[in-house]
């Protein structure tokens, strides 16, 4: 079975994201991820049995920790093939999710690459798939809108593959502040 663990963007924020991914396929055919809004924790991982020991770590981190505030703010890109809005981690959300990093560790068949451990670029992605011959057309018209959100990074979301598509699988919250 395929899983991907992420922080649902929720809210204005999340709204904003989803919205303007919709927009972006209607207009250019500018292709994203069947996920909601998100920012990723940790990529897309195969594991054939139960996650039962993923789950317990992740219950018990959420009982601990606090949900703690994050900004967007505007847009970037990775190269012609990603264009995004920028995730600014405030130092106290940072610390969480480093927190989370180091835990998940703790599982036997989790395991990070630069691009999903605790020096990632956070992010919420626009469009990702086949973006090089459409990339200018995309960022102009992103422009258009004002990219300005604090959002809280509260939720530790697990989805897996099912139907050609990313299913809900659980959400673990974190305590409120």
């Amino acid at each position: 079975m395929r899983y991907v663990i992420v922080c649902v963007v929720k809210g204005i924020a999340g709204d904003f994201n989803n919205n303007l991914r919709k927009e972006l396929f209607e207009k250019f055919k500018a292709k994203s991820s069947k996920l909601p809004a998100h920012v990723t924790i940790k990529a897309p991982f195969e594991y054939e049995g139960e996650i039962t020991e993923l789950e317990k770590v992740l219950e018990e981190f959420c009982e601990k920790e606090v949900a703690e505030e994050f900004t967007i703010d505007g847009y970037d890109y990775f190269d012609d093939r990603v264009i995004y809005m920028r995730v600014n981690m405030s130092k106290q959300a940072k610390n969480i999710h480093d927190k989370l990093i180091d835990k998940m560790r703790e599982v036997s068949y989790i395991e990070f690459d630069k691009k999903d451990g605790k020096n990632k670029i956070f992010h919420v992605t626009l469009a990702s798939k086949n973006l090089r011959p459409i990339y200018n057309k995309v960022w102009e018209h992103i422009q258009l809108y004002s990219c300005n959100f604090q959002c809280s990074f509260d939720n530790i979301t697990v989805y897996n593959w099912k139907e050609g598509t990313w299913k809900l699988y659980k959400e673990f919250r974190l305590k409120d502040a």
